[in-house]
């Protein structure tokens, strides 16, 4: 009997070792953040058709006209995310996948069998598409990096094209080198027929590649450093290195010339899907704070279960930073929330009043537009010291 025992025992475990063994690994858990199979039955007030000539069938979303594109109207900026569409191609079909300011342009290409990301310089690749199959058209957002895969549905077979950004730092006499590569992907995302006879859209899926966040960084051009910083030194720029620091996970959602309006929109998009034990927000740069505002703001990050975190706006050219900080620092003393002093790491003798010149990248507008020098996106020498300011006002974020 003993030995049976033993035996059935030394079977268990085998059993156990070999399935903790196949089991595949791990990747971070990522959330829905809208997903809709298409079809004849149901609405979708949240795709703005624009006047495209389609119809809605059992099969989905089939799109025949050509002279204009089709808008998913949720607005996200998440710094990691993607957008999932379930198609099927005619055999003429060339479609574009794209961002509505059109920053951001995927091409596929099924006569010529080519893929194609609209970037300067453009990045293309031969594909193999079978009108016969249907696919998957991924198009992820990691920051500096996006790629496109596209994925057979019938084979399983991948195909992948990847853009990596380069930003300039500064501007014209101010800049360190070239731009390449940068998309946002701003704002809404978008999809149509160039050419040919349809384009089928089954599902279309948006997700974030993180959830059950430490910390969530929301702002508008300061708070997404990987649209200007030059990609050397990408890790090095102020949310990388608070996010390097932050024990869990964290993400950040920066849109450059964003208002609180913009970054409410985005929140209530974003953050009850993801959840996040801290939602920090440097806004006010492009103006529309009001108490209101912020206070509805506030408000809601509280409701949605995080502690909201509300900064000081970093010094800049123009010492605007002043009032718009008496109100936000007004605002966090009617809360009782904290918030980080980035106005006084960035200014002169730390007073918060006249910008430190040497934390910011050198913007010289004259030769484009004639708009004079700014000196209000932090560079590698801000960014630390924005960091290191965070340790000393906002140390819970790191606990």
């Amino acid at each position: 009997m003993k030995r049976i025992i033993l035996l059935l025992g030394f079977n268990l475990l085998l059993a156990t070792l070999y399935a903790q063994k196949s089991q595949p690994i791990s990747q971070h858990a990522t959330t829905v953040l809208y997903r809709k199979s298409l079809n004849d039955k149901d609405k979708y007030p949240e795709l703005l058709l624009n006047g495209v000539a389609c119809n809605f069938t059992a099969q989905g979303l089939v799109v025949t006209g050509n002279q204009n594109i089709i808008r998913l109207n949720k607005y996200y900026s998440l710094g990691e995310r993607l957008v999932r569409y379930h198609v099927r191609f005619s055999g003429d079909t060339k479609a574009v996948f794209q961002s509505n300011t059109g920053d951001f342009k995927v091409i596929i290409d099924v006569p010529k069998q080519t893929a194609s990301v609209e970037t300067k310089p453009a990045v293309w690749k031969r594909v193999k598409i079978n009108a016969a199959n249907e696919y998957l058209v991924e198009i992820q957002r990691i920051y500096q990096q996006s790629k496109v895969i596209i994925t057979d549905l019938s084979t399983g077979e991948e195909q992948e094209l990847e853009i990596n950004g380069d930003g300039m730092g500064g501007v014209g006499e101010g800049a360190t080198g070239s731009e390449s590569g940068i998309v946002h992907q701003w704002d809404y995302y978008c999809f149509g027929l160039l050419e040919g006879g349809a384009l089928t859209v089954k599902q279309i899926c948006v997700q974030s590649m993180e959830q059950d966040l430490t910390l969530l960084i929301y702002g508008d051009s300061i708070t997404q450093p990987e649209g200007y910083f030059p990609a050397k030194d990408f890790p090095l720029s102020w949310t990388q290195l608070i996010m390097q620091h932050v024990k869990g996970r964290s993400m950040s959602s920066g849109r450059g010339g964003c208002t609180i309006k913009e970054v409410l929109e985005r929140i209530k998009n974003e953050l009850p899907y993801i959840k996040a034990k801290y939602v920090m927000v440097t806004i006010g740069t492009n103006g529309g704070n009001t108490e209101q505002n912020l206070s509805e703001l506030v408000e809601y990050i509280k409701a949605n279960g995080a502690i909201p975190i509300l900064n000081n706006i970093p010094s800049n050219e123009h010492g605007t930073q002043v009032e718009v900080n008496r109100l936000i620092e007004k605002v966090r003393t009617k809360y009782g929330i904290n918030g980080c002093l980035f106005d006084i790491a960035t200014s002169l003798n730390r007073n918060g009043k006249e910008v430190d010149k040497a934390t910011m990248w050198f913007e010289d507008y004259t030769a484009i537009n004639n708009w004079g020098h700014y000196y209000h996106h932090p560079n590698v020498k801000g960014s630390r010291l924005m960091y290191i300011q965070t340790l000393i006002d906002i140390p819970e974020i790191y606990e």
